[in-house]
């Protein structure tokens, strides 16, 4: 390496806090980003294919495969009977979840046995030829439907009280009670679940799989194939989308594989198109929300009671997180004196629910949203004054403790809300759509601001862990892992840029090298907003441990003192010399300093009591406000996000270009959950919406026709984060509730906004036209 002009720089490329393109970038747009699908197949690389069963829920009485067997092309057909290990895959040791049914499914679609083929289309064709005789028994695919049959809950329901609610509802000036449905959501992530199994010698077993918690699927994959986790490599360089979907639902993938690979000793590929994807794989929860509000003429909050129920699925996964978190969510960002909330996380015969971007903090947060809009309409107030009057106060208000009892210190929400009340121009653009609304009969519009306040931390205390690894070469190159993911996030980039910062070296210099669990062990999903926060500082602490000896070594060499040695760009100053990085890193591998590190990192201050409902969940809260305009045409309740203004809170941002694409992307997804996105299962318990063609993501003509998003650049966080930055996967998913808020304000306009339109999620053009009509029958 030619390090002459590194000398001559004042500044490296790529610190942290510098905008720098996604490492990965320029390969995603030409193609040559390499997923799992384009690693080279190994000679005599084999295929596999799912049997599925074809009823909701039945006894299975007789599987004749005689046929699968015979089709060409067939080498083997898997069944229960085939797995050494252990039948289960439940991400939580419930043991309630078969990697293939035996003797009942509980799902449309349940994995019954699997097919290996010399091709993926033999395998496929094949796996439709079984016989397969069932013996119906009742099933129920909804929430209405669980509770009428006294489903079964999947986990034991949470409850959060605090203050006296059950006397103070009865104290309150004003009540009221409702009902509110919330859709679930397909994760849709351009690239399917995929996993490429290599057997090796005695037990070892390689297994490329896109999941989003590689530790996992290497537990899993131990389990069935009945060895210990040493023999099992799990590698991820990247993913084609995630969002939660490829947190456990990954494991059944490369478990399968896995067995065949090791039975048959070939390669054995795993990948299922798009709509067994979606008929097999979890999604986001569904819920129904009971609530009952007490307040003042005023509006301001004086009791809530609400009950969230959940469809779970036929199994555990992540429902009890997930459930758990929504109710951690349900204050959105508002003080409740008095508060008594549940989860109902209920069985249904449908695919396991399980982890998506929010984790059940949007479902807590659009209903804590619904109960101040009911409130807004009752007292015949804007919305946004309802908020400000109810939100969370500054230390020493009294007003500062959420329902799981922990005080909410870092509130920047007024600040933050007011400056984008002013930015975005509200209270004029609100006064501006009423009097169009008077003297548009068939066009309406509406405008909500809305605010997030979002917990970062795993609700799971142990889960808040991660290693890092890194290499200082004598050359002077370093070499990065961890046991983060990459999902088009740009994870990599961004720990990659804490490494380069802490040498104080051109990012160039920082190899980033897929994730694997044969270099950084036992580690967390990427999931919960941790990534950067977790992984962060792990390869913060690799690094430091590295930079400290290099500093002793100097010290020792140059007979310098500490304070008098400075990382430049690209070179060290010790005492009144100067040397190039290079040359610092060549002398001490020729001195024999270890260059070397493995970091870890812990998150500190967080604990929690589920039984008690109490503890601190969560290290600090994420921010942010949107403002959404929307225009609907009342005669077919097809609707238009005119614009949308977004002011959010990252902290100091470790990589401001690479964090807006994230809020940008998270706020359309979010839109496109509460709007567009629905799940319909038939009455035979088949999932219908399972192609594009039926589940409407979201397109890029959908996004807002004016679209101005920023980032909170004065925000720091006051808790000790790699850079003092904060989490950004998950928060800003949550401001597309403007938008459903917003189309409630135009629908609202029907009856001279003096009713909540009651407007279920998603609401798509159907639902906003029956919330219209309603309307105009009163």
């Amino acid at each position: 390496m030619d390090t002459t002009t590194f000398d001559t720089k004042d500044t490296i490329n790529g610190p942290m806090h510098a905008s720098l393109k996604h490492d990965s970038a320029h390969k995603h747009v030409t193609g040559t980003a390499e997923y799992i699908d384009d690693i080279p197949e190994p000679a005599g690389t084999l295929h596999a294919a799912l049997g599925l069963a074809d009823r909701a829920h039945a006894d299975i009485l007789s599987i004749d495969l005689s046929a699968v067997k015979a089709a060409p092309g067939v080498v083997m057909v898997l069944t229960a009977d085939d797995i050494p290990g252990v039948n289960d895959v439940s991400s939580n040791g419930s043991h309630d979840e078969p990697l293939l049914a035996t003797t009942k499914v509980e799902f449309h679609g349940q994995p019954i046995f699997v097919v290996i083929g010399e091709t993926r289309d033999q395998a496929r064709r094949a796996a439709r030829l079984a016989k397969i005789e069932y013996r119906d028994l009742p099933h129920w695919t909804d929430i209405d439907s669980a509770l009428e049959n006294n489903a079964p809950m999947v986990v034991t329901p949470m409850t959060l009280k605090r203050g006296a609610p059950e006397t103070e509802m009865a104290k309150a000036p004003r009540r009221l009670n409702g009902r509110f449905y919330i859709g679930g959501q397909e994760h849709f992530y351009l690239e399917s679940q995929i996993a490429l199994a290599i057997p090796g010698e005695d037990e070892d077993v390689t297994v490329w799989s896109s999941t989003q918690h590689p530790t996992e699927v290497q537990h899993m994959v131990a389990h069935v194939l009945n060895c210990a986790s040493h023999a099992v490599t799990v590698n991820t360089r990247r993913m084609g989308g995630g969002f939660g979907g490829k947190e456990t639902q990954g494991a059944h993938f490369a478990c399968l594989a896995a067995v065949a690979a090791k039975k048959l000793n070939r390669a054995v590929k795993f990948r299922p198109d798009r709509d067994e994807d979606m008929m097999v794989t979890g999604k986001r929860h569904d819920f129904r929300v009971d609530y009952e509000l007490g307040f003042d003429d005023e509006g301001r909050i004086h009791a809530v009671d609400a009950t969230f129920a959940a469809r779970c699925g036929f199994s555990s996964d992540l429902s009890g997180p997930v459930t758990d978190r929504a109710l951690f969510h349900a204050d959105s960002s508002y003080f409740y004196p008095h508060v008594h909330l549940t989860s109902k996380p209920l069985k249904t015969h449908t695919c396991s629910n399980t982890a998506f971007r929010g984790f059940g903090g949007p479902q807590g947060m659009v209903g804590g949203e619904r109960f101040i809009e009911e409130i807004a309409y009752a007292v015949g107030k804007d919305p946004l004054d309802i908020r400000k009057l109810n939100f969370y106060g500054e230390p020493g208000s009294g007003r500062t403790l959420t329902p799981y009892h922990q005080e909410v210190e870092d509130n920047i929400l007024l600040r933050l809300v007011e400056e984008l009340e002013s930015s975005s121009d509200y209270r004029a653009r609100r006064q501006a759509i009423m009097e169009f609304n008077e003297n548009s009969p068939v066009i309406r519009k509406g405008i909500a601001l809305t605010p997030v306040k979002f917990g970062i931390s795993f609700t799971m205390t142990a889960f808040n862990q991660a290693g890092a690894l890194v290499h200082v070469y004598s050359d002077g190159s370093i070499h990065l892992n961890h046991g983060g993911t990459e999902m088009g996030q740009g994870l990599y980039t961004k720990v990659a840029q804490v490494v380069a910062d802490t040498f104080n070296v051109d990012i160039e210099r920082v190899k980033i090298t897929a994730t694997t669990t044969g270099k950084v062990p036992n580690t967390s999903a990427t999931a919960a907003s941790s990534g950067s926060d977790l992984n962060g500082m792990a390869a913060y602490d690799a690094a430091r441990q590295i930079k400290d000896r290099l500093i002793d070594f100097a010290c020792c060499k140059w007979q310098a003192k500490a304070e008098d040695i400075e990382f430049l760009p690209n070179r060290v100053r010790i005492g009144t010399e100067t040397v190039s990085f290079d040359a610092l890193v060549k002398a001490a591998y020729f001195d024999r300093v270890q260059l070397s590190a493995a970091g870890f990192y812990k998150t500190p201050k967080i604990h929690w009591d589920r039984a008690a409902g109490k503890g601190r969940p969560f290290f600090y809260f994420a921010y942010g406000a949107a403002c959404s305009e929307v225009s609907i045409d009342t005669l077919t309740g097809e609707y238009l996000v005119d614009r949308t203004d977004i002011l959010h809170d990252v902290g100091k941002s470790l990589n401001p270009v690479i964090d807006i694409g994230q809020v940008e992307g998270a706020f359309v997804q979010g839109m496109g959950w509460l709007t567009t996105e629905e799940l319909w299962w038939d009455t035979k318990g088949r999932l219908r919406t399972h192609a594009p063609s039926t589940y409407k993501i979201p397109l890029a003509s959908d996004r807002p026709k004016i679209f101005n998003v920023k980032l909170a650049d004065w925000s720091e966080n006051r808790e000790h984060t790699i850079g003092r930055s904060k989490a950004v996967g998950e928060p800003p998913f949550m401001l597309g509730i403007s938008v459903l808020e917003a189309l409630s304000m135009a629908v609202a306009s029907i009856a001279d906004y003096t009713v909540c339109p009651r407007l279920d999620a998603p609401a798509t053009p159907e639902r906003v036209l029956m919330a219209v009509e309603r309307l105009k029958a009163l």
